[in-house]
């Protein structure tokens, strides 16, 4: 309808960049049905925020939905967390597999884990799944370097990680943000420089956050946390058909 439009190239699913990430925040089961009328054909993964599938119901019939609709899901890296502390790995990736997820996200951003025994379970997750790896921490007043974050991002992508996801919290004001949600520019220049911007996710729940990225790296950057509510909206800043976005690409 709107091929008289001269547009910002799409990758087209299954992408490999221009991934759209969203987070799942306990929507119910005709919540994720009206979401997908209106958006499916946008989404690339949903990730079941932090802790939510603990208290989802009906879980795997809401898991069936999303891949229903060839839409792969994820539990929150914090639910990986607490699995970890608790000494349930087995029983976390039992669940993963009874709900017939090929994609996993493991991270370190509340709890303390040694780095090396982070990778080893990387190491082994990518032999079963499509893991997403995610680098930075939940703590705002936790100081990482650039040269580390990078240094983190290697090692995990050399350990397999299919995709790795920059800390960004579901308030975008934690890992590459500052507390007020401003974006640790020199940080994300260092990323850029290191690495193929393809292989990194960042997370982006706020408008000036995703408008940023797009201005940045262009239509096809990988853009994670997103709310069910901004799918369309962030799709119409990739194609550069809302102000923020639209000199930018015309």
């Amino acid at each position: 309808m709107f091929e008289f439009l001269t547009l910002p190239e799409r990758t087209t699913k299954p992408r490999e960049s221009g991934l759209t990430h969203v987070l799942d925040k306990g929507l119910s089961l005709d919540q994720v049905r009206q979401f997908l009328d209106v958006a499916g054909d946008l989404v690339d993964i949903v990730k079941l925020g932090w802790g939510t599938a603990v208290v989802t119901p009906r879980l795997r019939d809401k898991v069936a939905l999303y891949l229903g609709r060839g839409i792969p899901v994820c539990f929150g890296g914090t639910f990986f967390e607490l699995c970890v502390r608790q000494g349930k790995l087995e029983e976390y990736l039992a669940l993963v597999d009874a709900c017939g997820m090929t994609h996993v996200e493991i991270s370190d951003g509340t709890i303390e884990m040694a780095e090396q025994d982070k990778l080893a379970i990387l190491r082994r997750l990518t032999s079963r799944y499509r893991v997403l790896s995610e680098v930075g921490s939940k703590d705002d007043a936790k100081v990482i370097t650039p040269t580390r974050w990078v240094d983190s991002i290697r090692r995990e992508l050399e350990a397999g990680a299919w995709k790795v996801i920059t800390e960004g919290r579901e308030s975008g004001t934690a890992g590459i943000y500052r507390p007020d949600g401003d974006i640790k520019d020199g940080l994300l220049e260092e990323i850029r420089t290191a690495f193929d911007i393809s292989q990194i996710i960042f997370e982006a729940p706020v408008k000036k956050q995703q408008v940023w990225f797009v201005r940045q790296f262009g239509a096809n950057v990988n853009l994670g946390n997103i709310l069910p509510e901004e799918v369309v909206s962030v799709e119409t800043l990739r194609l550069g058909v809302r102000g923020d976005t639209l000199l930018t690409f015309h």
